[in-house]
């Protein structure tokens, strides 16, 4: 008998594949190897279908969102939400009080008052002012019962989950991709990435590291990533300019003000994106001093990139 009969060939190698659609007021991506019989369009819709709920639920820009349901009831009063908005305000919450309310979802009304809200174009003077003097964190008024699937708010507070629900939408985009069966894929939604296994030379998923220059996107170096997963929080894409000064949508939660202290970008490399995404904004909120030393404490890697472009790491 010989050899190529006792051994068939596996047939042809898996080919590089890749699936993106639009979610969040941006995009998803996917990567993949596959071999050429594979049927990717169920697969598609699938991923299409995880981020758009992630969408629907959590969205601060939708009015019909889930999100914006709980932030329109009355204080004091349960309201049913679905599994995976659950999740995310409950991990928001342990995350909160982990970071001593450095990462904070109870933002929302400083983030329209400073012009980065649904429909904002600009600071808003009178909202600006009308912002109250002593800020209540959302870990201290926030109820989640997941026995049944429900939430109250026990004092007024306005809810937004730009810091987290991105890094949640690529999570998903990893569930989907695992109950399909795949064993190697990089998902991400615009620069929040995802990585399990390898590419099929064994190499693992490179992803870019960007450089934190407003209107700039250009790479200042690389990031090896294999079952893990990266997010990064800076001020140099989302701001306002006024007379000459850039205006963070990064708010600091104590004081319902803009972030301004010097750390350009935080990237952190966690074991799910959505305590990637949350550890990158309470670390760049923290500084790079008390921000090197919360990562030890959450053990978490990060990167402070500071802006005159000093690097400092803790992996």
């Amino acid at each position: 008998m010989s050899i190529e009969k006792a051994c068939p060939s596996a047939g042809p190698a898996p080919s590089r594949r890749t699936l993106s659609g639009p979610t969040m007021g941006t995009r998803f991506s996917c990567v993949y190897f596959a071999r050429q019989d594979f049927d990717e369009s169920r697969l598609a819709r699938a991923l299409l279908e995880a981020v758009g709920n992630v969408d629907q639920q959590m969205s601060s820009w939708k009015a019909s969102s889930d999100l914006n349901r709980l932030n329109a009831a009355d204080i004091g009063a349960w309201v049913s939400v679905p599994g995976e908005l659950e999740t995310v305000l409950a991990s928001a919450i342990e995350i909160g009080r982990q970071s001593q309310g450095l990462f904070d979802i109870g933002v929302g009304d400083a983030l329209r008052a400073w012009g980065f809200g649904a429909a904002a174009t600009a600071p808003d003077g009178a909202l600006i002012a009308a912002l109250p003097p002593v800020r209540l964190a959302a870990h201290d008024v926030l109820d989640v019962d997941m026995l049944q699937h429900r939430v109250r708010k026990r004092a007024a507070i306005s809810l937004d989950l730009s810091g987290i629900a991105k890094g949640f939408g690529v999570d998903e985009l990893a569930r989907v991709m695992n109950a399909f069966g795949m064993r190697d894929w990089l998902v991400g939604i615009d620069g929040e990435m995802r990585a399990r296994g390898a590419k099929p030379d064994g190499s693992p998923w490179v992803v870019a590291h960007e450089r934190p220059t407003p209107g700039v996107r250009e790479p200042m170096g690389v990031l090896e990533l294999s079952d893990i997963a990266v997010a990064t929080s800076g001020n140099y894409r989302h701001f306002h300019e006024i007379d000459g000064r850039r205006v963070s949508h990064t708010i600091v939660p104590e004081s319902g003000c803009p972030l301004d202290n010097g750390i350009a970008s935080v990237t952190v490399l966690a074991t799910t994106c959505m305590a990637a995404d949350a550890w990158a904004t309470a670390l760049l909120v923290a500084g790079l001093v008390s921000g090197l030393e919360l990562a030890r404490k959450a053990g978490v890697e990060a990167i402070f990139v500071q802006q005159d472009g000093t690097i400092h790491g803790l992996g």
